[in-house]
């Protein structure tokens, strides 16, 4: 009798066990979702650095110098601008690759804290990311070889090869602006530039401020058209992260006021 007894006995305890690990568990996997939605913040000041995607790729914004193998740029001096706001020290900002291809999963990952990359707000992307305040103005046009006959977006009829970039709203807006153009899609901004100079395409089409950089590279290259959409850019960080989106914002605005910002302007955009 007295056997059975610590029979069952034995069988409660270990069914409390059981429940018990399980609400453990429960109470891990809360904990560690939680984790995963950790204030961004915060985590960036403890681990006392903030990690940008950035081009490598595309001048006067972001290109590698290869002499010193360090990234330059205007994107580059404002993540550096926004550091020195909210962790001290502008030394603090460390910089990783990313293609207009790769930047969003690289932040969904957790690879990188922000995105200072020339990536247009649209509301199709505010679904995957959250966006600051506008920090540059830019408006698609084209690139063409001097001398073509492709003056504006209306000349890319039938039989015309326009190049751009995989992952780009200018990939998007050229279909729809010229459908009957042929688009030509590269991974990235050097490879494109170096299509169109091959006599790959008519014309290459992204934010004129990129377009800018490629003319500044090659001056037999103009651009033609004007701006036919607007593409303003944001700093784009993971999905649910206000508190990083508020610093990044103050820290624009107190750079904006006291010059620092028109100084980087200044020192790269070429108009």
């Amino acid at each position: 009798m007295l056997s059975k007894k610590f029979f069952k006995f034995s069988v409660l305890c270990l069914i409390a066990v059981f429940m018990l690990a399980a609400c453990g568990s429960n109470d891990d996997a809360e904990t560690e979702g939680k984790g995963s939605a950790e204030n961004s913040l915060e985590a960036i000041k403890d681990k006392d650095k903030m990690v940008f995607g950035v081009k490598n790729d595309t001048r006067l914004f972001g290109l590698k110098n290869p002499s010193t193998g360090k990234v330059e740029g205007f994107d580059i001096d404002i993540a550096k601008a926004l550091t020195k706001e909210i962790l001290g020290d502008e030394s603090k900002a460390e910089f990783v690759e990313v293609t207009s291809k790769t930047r969003v999963q690289l932040l969904q990952n957790g690879k990188i804290d922000a995105v200072v990359a020339t990536m247009t707000i649209t509301e199709e992307r505010k679904k995957e990311v959250d966006f600051t305040d506008v920090y540059f103005e830019a408006g698609q046009s084209l690139l063409v070889k001097k001398g073509s006959k492709i003056k504006s977006v209306e000349d890319l009829k039938k039989g015309t090869k326009v190049i751009a970039v995989k992952g780009s709203t200018s990939a998007v807006n050229i279909a729809e602006k010229a459908p009957d153009a042929e688009v030509l899609q590269y991974e990235n901004y050097s490879e494109a530039f170096t299509a169109l100079k091959s006599g790959q395409g008519d014309a290459l089409t992204t934010d004129d401020s990129i377009l800018y950089g490629m003319a500044d590279e090659d001056p037999n290259f103009e651009l033609t058209g004007g701006q036919f959409t607007e593409e303003p850019y944001g700093i784009a960080v993971k999905k649910d992260s206000p508190e990083l989106v508020e610093a990044l914002n103050e820290a624009l605005k107190t750079i904006k006021d006291n010059g620092t910002y028109d100084e980087i302007y200044n020192n790269w955009i070429k108009n």
